[in-house]
């Protein structure tokens, strides 16, 4: 499908920041002329996470990802590297030694032994997601209770920046990620999290995932975050944006959004993208986690029988309302 009639959404934020999108071996084919046109960064799915790189212990598999690393150069995209420490996408041999739980010491040496592995082999990405979802949700709570925290310590974190600093070349920036960042309490959190490794490790950039509910999370919380978030003196990255059209938390609804829905989804987006232009001078690049409705992994999540279209390109890779709403600024 010809898209050269579209406006470029990445060209007209120029001056802003970089325009990203999630991509996987399959979206770089259906969708190459959306990607090519409206982004200027991409971003792994799946294919750099720790369970598609190395399955079996010492046996790596770089094949998807040098796919998408060729697929950037070619395009003349940039890249970010997502992500070497996560609790999910992680191979069970990871934390297990004879059938019993991994020791401190030798979790450590394979998380570093991986790191420095994926590091040396992609150079390429300008940004790393360092360390995935570590903040733990729950009221009162600070660290996520994982198989990293549990097995080696408050410091896992710590360590796996320290890691990345030692191996990640070229300039990349050092992030930690993570999402429902905008919860009050969550932030704060994220935000002692931050200043914390400040002290420590190498830590240049959080990323704050995006995936946003139109319905429950009111954009003065979103606001108000993003202001703790600028005083931290790191660079902020958006890395996973998507508005759903229906309510997430309502598993009642289905069929195609209504008119009113859609009305909902498009003003969030024109309110988030205002938001992100007026913080320019600490957000570097806002990502998509997706390029177009067809192909987002809100399909049809958390319920089938109901499309949630979070995106600005509709199935057909046509533009949305939401898209010309944050083109006029």
């Amino acid at each position: 499908m010809d898209q050269s009639h579209l406006p470029s959404l990445c060209e007209a934020y120029r001056d802003y920041f970089y325009i990203g999108a999630a991509v996987n071996e399959k979206t770089i084919r259906t969708h190459d002329e959306l990607i090519r046109g409206q982004f200027n960064s991409i971003t792994a799915e799946n294919s750099m996470k720790f369970e598609s790189l190395q399955p079996a212990e010492g046996v790596y598999d770089f094949t998807l990802g040098d796919e998408l690393v060729r697929y950037a150069g070619e395009r003349g995209l940039r890249m970010r590297g997502h992500t070497m420490v996560w609790h999910n996408q992680t191979p069970d041999w990871v934390y297990k030694k004879d059938g019993a739980p991994a020791s401190r010491a030798l979790l450590l040496a394979r998380m570093e032994e991986h790191i420095k592995t994926v590091a040396e082999h992609f150079t390429n990405p300008y940004a790393w997601d360092v360390v995935n979802e570590a903040v733990d949700d729950r009221e009162g709570g600070y660290l996520r209770s994982s198989e990293w925290h549990d097995l080696i310590g408050d410091d896992f974190i710590e360590k796996a920046f320290l890691f990345a600093g030692k191996y990640v070349k070229n300039g990349a920036k050092l992030f930690y990620n993570d999402y429902n960042e905008s919860v009050p309490d969550k932030c704060r959190k994220i935000c002692r999290l931050v200043r914390e490794l400040k002290e420590t490790a190498p830590i240049g950039g959080l990323g704050l995932q995006g995936h946003y509910n139109p319905y429950t999370m009111p954009m003065d919380e979103v606001k108000r975050s993003m202001e703790a978030y600028a005083e931290l003196g790191v660079t902020i990255h958006i890395t996973e944006l998507d508005v759903p059209a229906f309510d997430r938390e309502n598993n009642t609804l289905m069929g195609e959004p209504t008119a009113e829905m859609r009305r909902i989804q498009e003003e969030y987006y024109e309110q988030l993208f205002a938001l992100y232009r007026d913080y320019r001078e600490v957000i570097e690049c806002v990502t998509l986690w997706g390029v177009a409705d067809d192909a987002t992994w809100l399909s049809t999540w958390p319920v089938s029988g109901r499309e949630n279209e979070p995106l600005l390109f509709d199935r057909a890779h046509q533009p949305k309302p939401a898209l010309e709403r944050i083109l006029r600024f």
